[in-house]
């Protein structure tokens, strides 16, 4: 089965069928994807850490696919029906969906219309006239009439005799393939407001009555109408015949059915009432039963794509460039109830907490207790949250600089999102038992600041809010990837064994809650790791979690050099042989590139470790623990541009990236909403998918093209020699000739007049629902 598997697999990936079937075994074996990708790439022929995620993933489905098929198989044994051509089929699908029409006509179901109707004698009837035309129903179908059978007349009859065929053509898995094709390259999803729904539903307006190809629907238009329907908004419904204005006496899709069965209708007696079957056969159930499948299928894929979107989004942010570990204040800003105020040390200790009321006329006495706080601890970085309040807050910090020259502190924005969450948590009432809520808030954000990584992972990846709908879509699928892409970013980045935090250590590959919980446990009754063996003394840690998490786990100023690096324990005796051919130190060949120079990774293989391992000792030698994230940088906002009032139509501004979506991007730029860059608006040239141009925390310079006061939204185009043109229409391009036109903006943001007549309702149509590129 796991070659079968193997080669299915790497037909999708187009991979070997041998790469596949030695990763399964490794999965199987329970090595971690993170270590697999860094360390087993002889074994794997080098796939990445998104190959290998995708094979795993694909693994558990034709996995759960082989499972539900030997199920399938017993059951149909067991009712003495399977016979070697069913049992052929069902053994060569690859999908669920095929796997399920095949098991229909005899999975166990409830008494329906249709076998009451053979219990009442009348499958006899239905084959009769199905095959011989000629008969005349009504009176074949009165030989049939029995009381005591419930067959009370020949409507009766005739009707049972429909339903007994209505639904044997309904489970052909052959019939239901057809029309299902048909379906997804022809038919449309309709949305319609509910009667006396419109004004409770206003942020759905753009559904009301609205139509679209079903295979072409994009994840977050699908994912807005299902919400608008689970609301009680919106009904949604499968226009199978979209080329009729009004819905056709008769369907294409029946005609599909007709020419499936063979059936030719030659005005014969009962040609009628194979009609008939066929009608009621496509309205019944095929229709009812495609409905329902096709919209789980869109439903499933714009959850996936959700997901996606979701999981790039935290990937960027999690792989941020971090400020660094210098001495930071964090500032969670805030009017009436105060600025929460945390100052951590290089490592990340608390070292003082404070809350000051800058914004209520405290302004002086606030300004000298930071200032106070920033001199003592020498603070270099200041974090300020982007909540409510962040702009004046930043503001009151630049002129405490100027009444205070010896505060140095850099300031820099920061994402406050998902800091509340963390205040409230268990993890942080563990950490700070003693420290109010409000204040635990400020500790985050001064600590996301040194190190995204090593703060966010202590916070549900879903309550960090990057992704697009993610409330909508399936949150045991949505935590999974998302756990996956924080296990992968921090295996990529390392860990430093002897500062970790227990969440950080938990997302080392290899590595559970209650090991990482006994490593500090450890650490806190002995003192600092010295060496990676050292980890063999923690409870719990045996050899398959030490060779799984090893080579993750940072020690600096350890025994071995060698322990601060990629480099694996198992592989230290190619080092040496390595260090045997130089002649050299390990401290002095280590950060040495011209030592490095003309080795050849061929020279050093043996049984175990290949060209590709020796490959990546030699890098990391060249370049001991280097950071795979980028260098820091931050966004510097306008002065005087502090909130939606604040800003012009054709302003450029800096701004910060923070979330990407199918549909464009949202930029921070300092007044309390993300504007919107939409799709069209990100570069001169055809843009299909927006993280192909930017991703979470880039920095980026942004023209304002229209604010809506009303509804706070802001149109941005990172197009910066956009022009807004007559009527509000911006000059088209070959990405947007379908884009609706818009009103000009005044150049002076007003609140709109809302309505249908509003420029940025139109506008936001566009940017969010009504792109069709």
């Amino acid at each position: 089965m796991n070659n079968l598997l193997s080669r299915t697999i790497a037909d999708e990936l187009k991979v070997r069928a041998e790469q596949v079937l030695s990763t399964m075994n490794l999965l199987d074996e329970g090595n971690t994807v993170p270590f697999i990708a860094r360390y087993r790439k002889e074994v794997t022929g080098g796939l990445d850490d998104t190959q290998l995620r995708q094979l795993e993933t694909r693994l558990v489905y034709l996995r759960e696919l082989e499972d539900r098929r030997q199920t399938i198989l017993k059951s149909i044994s067991e009712q003495g029906k399977l016979s070697d051509q069913l049992a052929s089929a069902i053994n060569g699908t690859m999908s669920k969906t095929e796997l399920e029409d095949l098991y229909l006509p005899y999975k166990p179901k409830r008494r329906t219309r249709g076998q009451i109707a053979i219990e009442a004698g009348l499958e006899p009837l239905a084959d009769s006239l199905w095959q011989d035309p000629q008969q005349d129903p009504e009176q074949v179908a009165a030989t049939y009439i029995d009381n005591d059978k419930g067959v009370a007349d020949t409507k009766a009859a005739l009707d049972g005799a429909r339903y007994i065929l209505m639904e044997r053509f309904s489970e052909d898995a052959a019939l239901l393939s057809k029309v299902r094709d048909y379906l997804w390259k022809n038919a449309y999803l309709t949305s319609r407001v509910i009667e006396g729904k419109e004004e409770e539903g206003a942020k759905f307006r753009d559904y009301f009555a609205h139509q679209e190809p079903i295979a072409n629907t994009p994840s977050h238009r699908a994912l807005a109408m299902f919400r608008g329907r689970n609301e009680g908004i919106l009904n949604l419904a499968l226009n199978a015949d979209p080329q009729h204005d009004e819905p056709p006496r008769e369907s294409y899709c029946e005609q599909i059915i007709t020419d499936h069965l063979n059936l030719r209708l030659n005005n014969a007696p009962a040609d009628s009432w194979r009609k008939a079957v066929v009608n009621w056969t496509w309205r019944i159930k095929i229709l009812m039963h495609m409905e329902t499948e096709l919209m789980g299928g869109l439903r499933e894929r714009a959850e996936d794509e959700a997901i996606n979107v979701f999981a790039r989004n935290m990937h960027d942010l999690l792989m941020a460039a971090p400020a660094g570990m210098r001495a930071t204040m964090g500032l969670d800003p805030g009017l009436r109830t105060g600025v929460k105020v945390a100052v951590v040390d290089a490592t990340g200790k608390l070292v003082a907490t404070d809350t000051i009321y800058p914004h209520t006329g405290q302004a002086a006495k606030a300004a000298a207790s930071v200032a106070a706080l920033c001199i003592k601890h020498d603070v270099a970085l200041v974090a300020i949250g982007n909540g409510t309040a962040s702009r004046e807050t930043e503001r009151f910090y630049l002129e405490l600089q100027r009444q205070y020259p010896d505060v140095k502190g850099q300031k820099v924005i920061v994402s406050e999102a998902g800091a509340s969450v963390y205040s409230a948590s268990e993890l942080a009432a563990m950490e700070f038992p003693d420290l109010d809520v409000s204040l635990r808030g400020a500790v985050s954000i001064a600590r996301r600041l040194q190190d995204p990584l090593a703060e966010l992972v202590k916070i549900e990846p879903k309550s960090i809010g990057v992704g697009q709908y993610q409330h909508d879509v399936s949150q045991t699928l949505l935590a999974r990837r998302l756990d996956a892409v924080v296990e992968d970013c921090v295996n990529a980045v390392g860990v430093d064994l002897n500062t970790a935090s227990v969440p950080l250590l938990t997302r080392v590959a290899g590595l559970s809650r209650i090991i990482a919980q006994n490593i500090v446990d450890w650490r806190d009754a002995n003192g600092r790791f010295n060496n990676r063996n050292q980890l063999l003394d923690v409870s719990r840690l045996g050899p398959k979690a030490f060779e799984q998490c090893a080579g993750f786990l940072r020690i600096n100023e350890g025994d071995n050099p060698l322990d601060a690096s990629t480099v694996h324990p198992e592989t230290y005796p190619v080092v040496e042989r390595i260090l045997a051919a130089t002649d050299k130190t390990l401290r002095d060949l280590m950060g040495s590139p011209e030592s490095l120079r003309g080795l050849k990774a061929s020279d050093f293989v043996d049984q175990r470790f290949g060209v590709p391992t020796v490959t990546d000792i030699l890098k990391e030698l060249e370049k001991p623990g280097r950071d795979p994230r980028p260098e820091f940088k931050t966004a510097n906002f306008a002065e005087g541009v502090e909130t939606l009032n604040d800003l012009n139509v054709g302003m450029i501004l800096e701004g910060t990236v923070t979330n990407v979506t199918n549909f464009g991007a949202f930029v921070d730029i300092g007044v309390h909403q993300d504007g919107l860059v939409h799709i069209s608006s990100l570069a001169d040239k055809f843009v299909e998918d927006p993280h192909t141009v930017v991703k979470a925390g880039d920095i980026v310079k942004v023209k304002v093209m229209e604010v809506d006061l009303a509804r706070k939204r802001i149109a941005l185009s990172m197009r910066l020699d956009e022009q807004p043109g007559e009527n509000g229409s911006r000059k088209s391009s070959p990405v947007e000739r379908d884009r609706p036109q818009r009103q000009a903006p005044q150049q002076k943001a007003k609140p709109a007049s809302g309505g249908n007549n509003s420029a940025m309702g139109d506008a936001l149509a566009a940017a969010l629902n009504k792109m069709k590129r």
